[in-house]
């Protein structure tokens, strides 16, 4: 048979869809390295090479916008109800450039983490559309009141044409989905030793007082960095590009090197609400502190799930702006529930995709 293709269609919204998608591509091209993987994304080319070790086909391709944000937790809903109305107008070339390109590469099947158009490329394609996720931006819209309703309904008609969605852990329920399996957590696993990623950047603090700060790919503004001159003897780790020069705080700006890297050699992740960062954290067993978040739906639904099955502090906004950071002086809470969560999702969503393919 000709050589497998698979088109990975990924959100535009933050990093996060791009690294569990990446995931779940780099656990497919393992199992079977002769499947061509085409992503489709506008997250940069870097950030799925620190995930997918051989080769792909990057098309930076914007099917959606999620939420028009400054940093990770600044929302524009204005800006981003704009935005969807005009992809809303413009929806049948968007189709129609994909439908041509996916017809000319002879592409098998599409898999979508979660871009409501994927379904409609896809069925105009004649090709079944399978999507990941734990939400659907109808839901996060619904969310957002009357003046949404309209997008929302449209993007749950989309979502209803999809053949089959991979249902993440932590997910709200996603009804407009027909099809739906549930898989475990998915996310990448360190790739380097910790006793290399110690040498490489100078930690020798001891686990318990090294620290992951991470906020996602649009980092945040305000992180009260002054409180790190509270913990003299602590580490804390840093992707933020912005981030001041200090003793204690380590500036990690290789690529070849993502948060997941790092937790094994950490007490702790402090994170926003985030799906990627969290599976990431519980499929390592390192313990999370986040803060809350009231304006995005999903972030109920994620700090109920670490809450059940991952050890965790859970903060609201205020101590973690204006605090003193004491939390990291307290106990972390142990997962309410006794059974532990499921791992196995790159791996139940690679087989699934492989089966198809090996099938045509």
């Amino acid at each position: 048979m000709d050589r497998p293709i698979l088109y990975i269609a990924i959100t535009s919204h933050g990093f996060g869809h791009a690294t569990r998608a990446a995931a779940v591509a780099a656990t497919i091209q393992k199992l079977c390295p002769e499947v061509l993987l085409i992503m489709v994304t506008t997250a940069p080319r870097w950030l799925l090479e620190s995930y997918i070790e051989a080769d792909f086909i990057y098309r930076p391709r914007a099917f959606d916008v999620g939420v028009v944000q400054a940093d990770s937790l600044s929302m524009d809903k204005a800006a981003t109800l704009e935005k969807l109305v005009e992809i809303k107008k413009k929806q049948n070339s968007i189709i129609a450039s994909e439908v041509n390109f996916i017809r000319q590469n002879r592409v098998n099947l599409i898999l979508a983490d979660i871009p409501f158009l994927a379904c409609e490329i896809a069925k105009r394609a004649d090709i079944p559309c399978w999507m990941m996720s734990n939400f659907g931006f109808d839901f996060i819209y619904r969310d957002w009141g009357d003046s949404f309703t309209e997008i929302a309904d449209w993007i749950s008609d989309c979502y209803s044409k999809c053949d089959r969605l991979f249902r993440l852990p932590f997910h709200e329920p996603m009804s407009a989905f027909k099809n739906i399996t549930d898989v475990g957590l998915t996310g990448g696993s360190p790739r380097h030793s910790p006793e290399e990623v110690r040498s490489k950047w100078g930690i020798t603090a001891p686990t318990q007082k090294t620290i992951l700060l991470t906020f996602g790919g649009l980092g945040l503004q305000q992180i009260p960095y002054e409180n790190l001159k509270r913990f003299p003897d602590w580490q804390f780790i840093t992707f933020d590009k912005s981030a001041p020069d200090l003793p204690n705080l380590v500036p990690v700006t290789d690529h070849k090197y993502r948060p997941v890297d790092f937790m094994p050699i950490c007490g702790r992740v402090v994170s926003k609400p985030g799906f990627s960062t969290f599976a990431e954290a519980a499929r390592l067993d390192v313990p999370i502190v986040s803060i809350t978040r009231d304006d995005f739906a999903e972030g109920t639904f994620l700090l109920e799930g670490i809450s059940h099955y991952n050890k965790h502090q859970i903060l609201n906004p205020s101590d973690f702006f204006e605090g003193t950071w004491d939390f990291l002086n307290q106990p972390y809470n142990e997962p309410k529930r006794s059974e532990p969560i499921a791992k196995d999702g790159n791996e139940s969503i690679a087989h699934a995709v492989l089966n198809y393919l090996q099938s045509l």
